[in-house]
């Protein structure tokens, strides 16, 4: 038999999810180990097995597909633990990074200090030479200058170089040039050209992308190497794909080279598996998808059947962060998981996050010295969690602990430990509520109108009571929620995508420069392809979008192209048409006198990987539905009163089984809370569809 096996390693738990033909078989779960990456990959992979009746090294050798997304890129980016980085930038502009876009959210806000750029001041370099916007050389590359700099630059000791000269999208040669004599003086040191990695028009996201991507090569290479060796040493020879930030997979020689797309990896497949579920319970094209972890919660969004992407990802706050500049799913995080810390700050208000315990020490209930209470201590408390049968069993809660960090907290509130508990989670709820209403009611996005798929470990104990606040309906929770991003490798295909920025207007439209441009982006696709093909994988599909404005504007959209040229004036008419559609449903205005400007042109192909699908579970039952105790949980909003909640077992329970709440249902990797008024259905693919009334 062969498996595929996908991971997904967080902040707190790394998962593993093992697939066959008949689809998704196991689920493993163990602990993050920041220190020995490979220690949690592996423990996870070990409990899968186990559940299969395999060890590890039986499993992997039947294993031909192994997947691996995790968030360590961005960890190391907000914890400002990447290497340390020389910047290289056109003489007379050292402050691209400095600048970023300008701005902030709240302009009249004085006190907060202007924040440092990406790579300091000190480590930024100035190149002597000047390419103008129409590729024509002003001032030649001053090579013997070029040398002195890089001596500099080698004095610092840097780890990484990255280099962003203007006008380099449209006239390389300097940036190259620069590039091998990097490579003569700083051997073995990696290297990020922008023309390259990201070709767009705007400075900012330009430079900001190749700054990310050459501080991530020296820890993100190493960590992709080593997990070669150690897959390699533990009986592994099939192929190794990585979780990219653009919702697919890409081959990890491919993430080696550019590993800035492993920023969000993870994350960015939990769109890909919500919108999987909710086709195939057929609950509609429209889904919001939430992904709660020990450290973070993530949504994203599913409209009119496609993942909602963004070439605005900031890692931190809006202007004030750092613009990943490439294009990536839209998924909005913030500091609200089953580790959030909950804490009183200056005015005596109660906070959850962002501070998270993370996986060492975690939650005090975890048993490992955690001494500050969570919002998974809260859920011990109010009786979500079963201390003995948490993780199916294998990793038994200390309620005493819960309730030894959660006492002074409730003291100085003046309330008992119940209800300060539940103040925690009602806390965490509004945080989570509003992250949801960013990417929806914030986009023109009423989620009333979409069903919630939620997943991760942490998303059952209180998904129910956000969904009711947004005026949500449904809630799906597939029984595999407890590690749906690493499920959402598994329906993900290998993406490759490449762009090109070359200006063309509407109103005076240059068929042959834009078609030149369309070529050379085929042309790279179809080398990709080749390499595709010979490893046997030939069902692929390519797409085509324009990122184009109305004249006058700043900000561009994206619009998909209907075919793969232009050769008349009715395909321009119909681009036309299509950006006026697009700049109505975001804007609600439309311009139809006024021409486009056509700015950047980007093409995806995506090869589909051979999966499995899931077959609908047949058996029924044969007597009636009995719970298997309860458990006294507290579920009241302003006062929190006890009641006896039933609890069932996930593997008791059969398709078209109904739980009305009060009730709780265990399932080995999460925990799903029903609350008072909402109702649980089985459905035909042994997932859980809540109604709320």
């Amino acid at each position: 038999m062969s498996y595929r096996i996908s991971i997904d390693t967080g902040g707190t738990f790394t998962d593993a999810v093992v697939a066959d033909a008949s689809g998704i078989l196991a689920i493993g779960k163990a602990l993050t180990d920041p220190q020995r990456n490979f220690a949690g990959v592996q423990a996870a992979i070990a409990d899968a097995a186990g559940h299969l009746g395999l060890d590890l090294r039986t499993l992997l050798a039947a294993t031909d597909v192994f997947i691996y997304g995790t968030t360590r890129a961005t960890n190391a980016i907000v914890t400002q633990r990447t290497a340390r980085t020389a910047m290289l930038l056109t003489e007379g502009f050292p402050d691209i990074l400095v600048y970023r876009q300008g701005g902030k959210l709240n302009a009249h806000q004085l006190n907060v200090d202007y924040p440092e750029p990406y790579v300091p001041r000190h480590l930024t370099f100035e190149i002597p030479e000047r390419i103008d916007a129409e590729g024509n050389v002003v001032l030649a590359l001053d090579e013997a200058r070029v040398r002195t700099v890089l001596q500099a630059v080698a004095a610092e000791n840097v780890e990484a170089v990255a280099v962003c000269l203007l006008w380099s999208i449209a006239n390389p040669a300097h940036e190259r040039r620069v590039g091998e004599l990097v490579a003569e003086l700083l051997p073995g040191v990696p290297c990020t050209l922008s023309h390259e990695l990201n070709p767009v028009l705007r400075e900012y996201p330009r430079a900001s992308s190749t700054a990310i991507d050459a501080s991530l090569k020296p820890l993100m290479q190493e960590q992709l190497r080593l997990l070669e060796r150690n897959l390699a040493e533990s009986g592994y020879t099939g192929d190794i794909l990585v979780s990219a930030s653009v919702g697919g997979v890409m081959h990890v020689e491919d993430m080696i080279e550019r590993p800035i797309y492993l920023v969000k990896s993870g994350p960015a497949m939990a769109p890909i598996a919500g919108l999987s579920y909710a086709s195939l319970e057929s609950a509609g094209t429209n889904v919001v998808v939430v992904d709660t972890g020990g450290t973070t919660f993530d949504v994203s969004l599913v409209r009119d059947g496609q993942v909602s992407h963004t070439r605005e990802t900031w890692l931190g706050e809006i202007y004030t962060g750092h613009l990943l500049g490439m294009g990536s799913v839209d998924i909005r995080s913030i500091g609200a998981g089953g580790g959030s810390i909950a804490w009183l700050d200056a005015g005596g208000l109660l906070r959850v996050g962002p501070q998270s315990a993370g996986a060492r020490p975690g939650p005090a209930c975890y048993g490992a010295g955690g001494q500050e209470p969570t919002v998974t201590d809260a859920a011990v408390m109010l009786g979500y969690l079963n201390p003995a049968h948490f993780l199916g069993g294998k990793m038994p809660l200390d309620v005493e602990a819960a309730r030894r960090v959660i006492e002074p907290l409730a003291a100085r509130l003046g309330k008992s430990n119940a209800d300060t508990a539940l103040a925690i989670v009602t806390v965490a709820n509004e945080n989570m509520i509003k992250a949801i209403q960013e990417i929806t009611v914030k986009e023109g996005f009423n989620p009333a109108d979409s069903i919630l798929v939620a997943g991760g470990g942490a998303a059952g104990l209180n998904i129910l009571p956000i969904a009711r606040s947004l005026g949500m309906r449904q809630v799906l929770i597939p029984r595999t929620a407890g590690a749906l991003s690493a499920c959402g490798a598994h329906f993900s295909d290998i993406v490759r995508e490449v762009s090109a920025s070359r200006y063309a207007t509407t109103g005076d439209f240059d068929f042959a420069a834009v078609n030149d441009v369309i070529a050379a982006l085929d042309a790279r696709l179809d080398a990709f392809a080749a390499t595709l093909a010979r490893r046997g994988l030939t069902d692929v599909t390519r797409s085509l979008a324009v990122e184009a404005r109305y004249a006058g504007q700043i900000w561009e959209l994206e619009v998909p192209l209907r075919g793969r040229r232009f050769d008349t004036a009715d395909e321009v008419a119909a681009l036309v048409d299509d950006f006026h559609a697009e700049h109505e449903r975001v804007f609600a205005v439309r311009d139809p006198d006024n021409p486009i400007e056509c700015i950047h042109w980007r093409a995806r192909l995506s090869a589909n990987l051979p999966r499995g699908a899931q077959a609908p579970d047949t058996r029924r039952r044969s007597s009636p539905l009995a719970a298997r105790a309860t458990r006294t949980a507290y579920f009241g909003l302003l006062q929190a009163e006890a009641c006896a909640a039933q609890i069932h077992y996930g593997e008791d329970l059969r398709p078209g089984d109904r739980v009305s709440g009060p009730a709780i249902i265990e399932e080995p990797t999460t925990t799903l809370v029903i609350y008072p008024g909402a109702t649980a259905v089985v459905t035909a693919y042994g997932h859980y569809l809540c109604e709320l009334a």
